[in-house]
C-alpha cells in the first residue's frame, strides 16, 4: 500500500515521422516541481510542435485511497494512467508511489497492477494458470522453505538461496494444492523449475514436479479465488466465462499479486447495466477490504459518485476539480463539472443580475437568498447563467418567479418520472430543460405547467463558467 504523488505532469504527442500533429499549441513552459530536489523535466517537453494531452496536472492520492478519474473521452484520463503505470513516458513533471520517484522505472518493477478495459486473458490458458502467471515472474514464493521436489512426500531443509531473479516462466500451472514436503536444490535455477513443472503437469500425481515456490503461488491463487468466488472456474478457460466472470478473473490476477498500487481502465464498460452495478459494488468491497490504493478511470459519472472516495474531474487534459461526491454535486467549481456530474445534467439558463438580489429572463423574475448579496454586488447589471438540477424543479402555480413549460418528452420510470420540457416564449434556439418530478403527478405531451426553483439550490456562473459562490460556504 502507498501514497501516489502526481507532481506538474505534462505529456504531449509528436506528429507521425516528427511532423507536426494536425492540432498543435505551443509546449507551456514547465514550472519547476516544488519541494523536490530530483524532479527532473525532460528537454522533450519544448517541443513546439506538439499536441498536448495532460497539462500541469498535480494530485495526491492517499494511501489506501480508492481515487476516480472521471471525464469525457479525450480528456487524458487514460494516458495519466498509463503515466503512472509506466506505459507512457513522461514529457515533464514526477511520479512518486511511496517514498520512490518512478519516473524511469520500467512498469514491472513500480509495484502496480493494472486492470484493463479488455480483460487481456491469455485465451489458452486456464482460469488458474491466469492468475498464477504473474506470479511466477515474481519473488512470491521465494526458496526459504526449499525449492522442490516430486510429490512423493521426502523432507528436506530449507534452502540457502532466496530472492533470485526469475526468468520467463512457462505459460502453464498446477492447480492441486495438496499439502507436500520438498526437498533442498538450491542448485536448481527457476527457469529449470518452471520447466520441470510444465513438463510434468500431465503425469499421474505421484510423479508431477512441485516446489515450495509453487506451493506459495497455489495458496495465493486460491486465496484470492475465494475472495472473488471463483474457485469453480479454475479450470475453465476464458472462452467458457462470462463478461462479469472474466473481468473478477482479471481483477484475481491483479489482487494475486498484492501490489502497491491498483490501477483500473475502465473495466466495466463491456458490462451490461445490471451486471455492471453488481460489479461495481464488489470492486469497492474488495478495495476496501485490501485497503489498497487504487486509481479508477471511468467516462460513467454515475460509477464515479458510487465508488470514489475522491473524484477528480478532468477536460481537455486538466483537471477540473478534486473532492468527494457530494462536494463536486452541491459545490460544483465551474458550469463543465456541474453539467458533468449529476444525471439528468444540470438545467442551464442566462439570466441577468440587478443589485441587489434580482435575477431577471424574459419569462420570469427570481429574488435570490440573502446569502447571495455580498459575494454579487461586483456582477450588478452583468449577464449570468443560472443552473439549477432537474430534481430541484417542482411543478408548482403560476407565478412571476416560476418557469412557464410546455412539455415535450415524458419518460415514466415507476420510481420517477422525467420532463423534457421547453420555456414558453423562449427564442427558438432554446435548449429543452429537464424535471424530475413524483411518479404519481400525471403529465401529458404538449400540457403546459408552471416550475418553480428551490432557491437554495441554485448555482450561479459567471461569463468564463467559473461558480460564484455565496458568503456562507466560501
Amino acid at each position: 500500500m502507498a501514497q501516489v504523488v502526481l507532481e506538474n505532469i505534462y505529456k504531449s504527442f509528436s506528429g507521425r515521422g516528427g511532423e507536426p500533429a494536425p492540432t498543435t499549441i505551443a509546449a507551456e513552459p514547465l514550472i519547476a516541481p516544488i519541494g523536490k530536489s530530483d524532479g527532473a523535466v525532460k528537454d522533450s517537453a519544448r517541443r513546439s510542435h506538439a499536441t498536448s494531452v495532460l497539462r500541469a496536472i498535480n494530485l495526491t492520492i492517499a494511501d489506501g485511497e480508492f481515487m476516480v478519474l472521471v471525464g469525457p473521452s479525450g480528456c487524458g484520463k487514460s494516458t495519466l494512467l498509463r503515466l503512472i503505470a509506466g506505459l507512457e513516458e513522461l514529457t515533464g513533471g514526477n511520479v512518486y508511489v511511496g517514498d520512490r520517484l518512478v519516473n524511469d522505472l520500467p512498469p514491472k518493477e513500480r509495484d502496480i497492477a493494472m486492470v484493463f478495459q479488455n480483460y487481456a486473458l491469455y485465451p489458452h490458458m486456464t482460469v488458474y494458470e491466469n492468475l498464477a502467471f504473474g506470479l511466477r515472474r515474481t519473488k512470491v514464493g521465494s526458496r526459504e522453505s526449499g525449492v522442490g521436489s516430486r510429490e512423493s512426500g521426502v523432507s528436506g531443509q530449507p534452502s540457502a538461496v532466496s530472492g533470485q531473479r526469475s526468468k520467463p516462466a512457462q505459460d502453464a500451472s498446477l492447480a492441486s494444492s495438496a499439502p507436500l514436503a520438498y526437498s533442498s536444490h538450491p542448485s536448481l535455477p527457476i527457469w529449470a523449475e518452471n520447466l520441470l513443472i510444465e513438463t510434468t503437469r500431465k503425469l499421474p500425481k505421484g510423479l508431477r514436479f512441485r516446489s515450495a515456490r509453487e506451493r506459495s503461488i497455489d495458496q495465493q491463487v486460491r486465496s484470492v479465488a475465494q475472495i472473488l468466488q471463483i474457485e469453480p472456474l479454475l479450470h475453465r478457460l476464458p472462452k467458457q466465462l462470462s463478461g462479469g466472470q472474466k473481468q473478477r478473473v482479471a481483477l484475481g490476477r491483479a489482487m494475486a499479486r498484492k501490489p502497491q498500487v491498483f490501477l483500473m481502465d475502465e473495466p466495466l464498460s463491456n458490462l451490461d447495466a445490471k451486471l455492471r452495478a453488481e460489479t461495481r459494488s464488489q470492486i469497492v468491497k474488495l478495495q476496501r477490504q485490501l485497503g489498497t490504493t487504487t486509481i479508477y478511470v471511468t467516462h460513467d459519472q454515475t460509477e464515479a459518485m458510487t465508488m470514489g472516495d475522491r473524484i477528480a474531474v478532468m477536460n481537455a487534459g486538466q483537471i477540473q476539480q478534486i473532492a468527494s461526491p457530494l462536494e463536486l454535486y452541491n459545490h460544483p467549481a465551474n458550469r463543465f463539472v456541474a453539467e458533468f456530474i449529476g444525471s439528468p445534467p444540470m438545467n442551464f439558463l442566462s439570466v441577468q443580475f440587478k443589485a441587489p438580489l434580482l435575477l431577471t429572463h424574459a419569462q420570469f423574475r427570481l429574488t435570490l437568498p440573502e446569502v447571495w448579496a455580498a459575494v454579487l454586488k461586483s456582477y450588478d447589471g452583468q449577464m449570468l447563467t443560472l443552473g439549477i438540477r432537474p430534481e430541484h424543479l417542482n411543478v408548482s402555480a403560476a407565478a412571476p418567479k416560476n418557469l412557464p413549460v410546455q412539455v415535450e418528452l415524458v419518460e415514466a420510470l415507476g420510481s420517477e418520472t422525467y420532463l423534457a420540457v421547453s420555456l414558453i416564449g423562449a427564442s427558438d434556439d432554446a435548449s429543452l430543460l429537464q424535471a424530475r418530478i413524483e411518479p404519481d403527478r400525471p403529465v401529458r405531451l404538449s400540457e403546459q405547467l408552471w416550475l418553480s426553483m428551490s432557491p437554495d439550490k441554485i448555482h450561479l456562473f459567471d461569463h468564463d463558467g467559473r461558480a460564484i459562490v455565496p458568503t456562507n460556504l466560501t
